[in-house]
């Protein structure tokens, strides 16, 4: 067996870190496009690591690349990127606005955003079963209703929507 010819990179380590970049850079962007609903529980550059760290080491473990360093290489850059850019979001908050989710208003004090249910998809249906969930019957008794970072949605009620629910 020729070690060197599964742990060394068989294609060369700054070709392997730009691919890397651009995919995890491209798909990030992509994702945020779709909107925070479909990201699901997860948040979305944690979904994004998860998926393309199994692609990346996935070859290198079943032998179809031609090194498990190519796999590693990939890795280590998937993974730079998500720790870099909380970093980043978390140093300069305004660039956090274009990397990271932020929770959008479904409902502001009693009434439904349209606009932000049509930009998430998100029916009234949807809505009304999230606050039957919740333990409320109508938007009415709702301050504010969040589509948070994670595709959860988070409900406010009103001061005294306890005593009316």
């Amino acid at each position: 067996m020729d070690w060197s010819k599964i742990l060394l990179p068989s294609e060369p380590m700054v070709e392997l870190i730009v691919r890397g970049s651009v995919t995890f850079l491209l798909l990030l962007f992509l994702l945020r496009l779709v909107g925070q609903r479909e990201s699901g529980g997860l948040g979305i550059t944690d979904l994004l690591v998860v998926v393309l760290m199994a692609n990346a080491t996935s070859a290198g473990m079943t032998g179809n690349t031609d090194t498990i360093a190519d796999g590693l290489v990939l890795a280590a850059t998937m993974l730079f990127w998500s720790v870099m850019l909380d970093a980043v979001a978390y140093r300069w908050p305004t660039v956090a606005h274009f990397v990271k989710a932020r929770p959008r208003p479904l409902i502001l004090d009693g009434r439904l955003d349209h606009r932000v249910m049509r930009r998430e998809f998100i029916t009234e249906e949807e809505v009304f079963t999230q606050l039957r969930l919740h333990g409320y019957s109508e938007p009415r008794l709702i301050a504010r209703a969040y589509l948070e970072p994670n595709g959860m949605i988070s409900i406010i009620p009103k001061a005294d929507a306890v005593e009316e629910s």
